[in-house]
Parts: structure tokens; C-alpha cells; sequence
């Protein structure tokens, strides 16, 4: 492969090396949310600043960590995966907001992906459609683990992956629609939990590189509730997240130690 960072040894799209990335990542979607996150650290620096790609490195009880934002969708978020593997990671938890689909899903609630529905492009291209998209059982624990020492509500499920926001927002407005809707209404009869962008791609390019990843999501609010007019505020801090996926990593960090 063409080395298109020209012998800088740094990531060509992240801008970052090995000497600057923890074997443990948390990664949101935005890149506003890596300060917050990296603030949860100890001795935080920024590493990283290229396109979408912000990046913080620091501490957690002792160990190198780091915080990566991978952009909205999946071909980002694969690019962010496979340049951080190269710089020696290999234990991810995507920090990410969902909409709701399950009716029990309520908004502020949190979403731990136990596998996604690969309803965008990205998995295509790394894996045939019948390899299920599935999150590591041991930060699914560790999640969820963390979720309960924090006394925070959250659920556990499939997540629904898709390319188009507004595919999902406005459906009956695009040439396409009548699909859209159609595989939304089996999403939700399947008991799909929410509706985000990264977690498939996140899980399979996970699989192909033998690293683990998670998922913990805040739900901003659930559009299935707003059809039934149930209570449906919007939610979008997402520091339950946040702190959900810190402790997890923590939980991570003293069990691969005993290991």
C-alpha cells in the first residue's frame, strides 16, 4: 500500500502515531466531545487534530488511554478502527446518541449494543452480508456493569445502522421510502432497541482486525413513543454516556490485569 503520510509516521488521516495512542479507546462520533471525554483522564493531552479525527491521550488508574472522534457513519469510523489498530489499540467503546425504536426506550435512557443491524454500506466492503455485526462480550459486561454501579436506567439489544439520517426522519419524503419504511417497521417487530450510525461498521472491522469493541448510546428520544403520544422530551447530554464508558474502561483495565 502507498504510504500517503510519506514516511511521517503518523496515520494518514488521523495524524497520529503508536508513541501517541493507549491500547484502550473511547470513541464518539463528534469531535466537541473528546475535550469532555479526555477531561475523565489523567495528565489529558491532545495528540491529534486532522479532518474529524480529534484525539486526546491520557490516563485511567495507571494505563494509557485515548479518545478518538470518528465523524457521523460508518466510513469514517472504519478509517478511525483500522488507523488506531495500526498505532497498537485494541479495546474500543464507541460513545454515541441513538433515536429510540423499542416503545420501553425511553428518552435519556441508555442503549448497550449487544450486535447492529448492517443497514449501511461500509460492512459491504469488508464482510458478506450474512457475518452478523456483533459487539465483544466483555465490554458488553463491562458496560453494563458500569451502567449498574452508576445507577443509570439502560437497555441491552440490537441496534438498527443505517447511511441516511433523514431516511430515518423523513422516510416518506425520499424516492425510496416505501423500502425504508417497510424495513424500519420489521426493525422495530424484531425488538430493535435504537437507531444509530457507527456501531456495524465499528463491529465488524472489528472482527476482521481481532480487536474488541463496544457500544453504550444515549437515547435523544424515540419516535415510536412520539407516534403512540407517550412522553418524548429530547435528551442530548450525553455525560451518562460518557461516564458509563469511562467506568467501563476502568472495569476493563482490572480485569486484563488479573488476566
Amino acid at each position: 500500500m502507498i504510504d500517503y503520510a510519506e514516511g511521517s509516521g503518523k496515520q494518514y488521516h488521523i495524524g497520529v502515531g503508536p508513541e501517541d495512542i493507549g491500547s484502550y479507546v473511547i470513541l464518539p462520533g463528534d469531535p466537541k466531545r473528546c475535550e469532555k471525554i479526555a477531561a475523565y483522564f489523567d495528565n489529558p493531552k491532545l495528540v491529534g487534530d486532522s479532518r474529524e479525527y480529534i484525539t486526546y491521550t491520557g490516563y485511567l488508574d495507571g494505563v494509557k488511554v485515548s479518545v478518538c472522534s470518528t465523524g457521523i457513519g460508518g466510513p469514517s469510523a472504519s478509517i478511525a478502527m483500522e488507523e488506531l489498530v495500526a498505532c497498537g489499540a485494541d479495546t474500543f467503546v464507541r460513545v454515541g446518541t441513538c433515536g429510540g425504536m423499542d416503545i420501553n426506550v425511553k428518552s435519556g435512557d441508555l442503549v448497550i449494543a449487544t450486535g447492529a443491524v448492517r443497514m449501511e454500506g461500509t460492512t459491504w466492503e469488508y464482510a458478506p452480508i450474512e457475518f452478523p455485526a456483533i459487539a465483544d462480550l466483555q465490554i458488553v459486561n463491562a458496560l453494563v456493569d458500569a451502567a449498574n454501579n452508576l445507577s443509570l436506567p439502560h437497555h441491552t439489544g440490537v441496534v438498527q445502522c443505517k447511511d441516511s439520517f433523514y431516511g430515518q426522519h423523513r422516510p416518506e419524503t425520499l424516492p425510496n421510502g416505501s423500502d425504508l419504511l417497510r424495513l424500519w417497521d420489521a426493525w422495530v417487530k424484531l425488538g430493535c432497541k435504537a437507531s444509530e450510525m457507527e456501531s456495524a461498521a465499528l463491529f465488524i472491522v472489528a472482527s476482521y482486525l481481532h480487536v474488541r469493541c463496544g457500544t453504550v448510546l444515549l437515547t435523544v428520544a424515540n419516535q415510536e413513543r412520539e407516534k403512540q403520544n407517550l412522553p418524548n422530551p429530547q435528551v442530548h447530554d450525553t455525560d451518562s454516556a460518557i461516564r458509563t464508558a469511562v467506568e467501563a474502561v476502568r472495569i476493563l483495565i482490572a480485569e486484563d490485569e488479573k488476566r
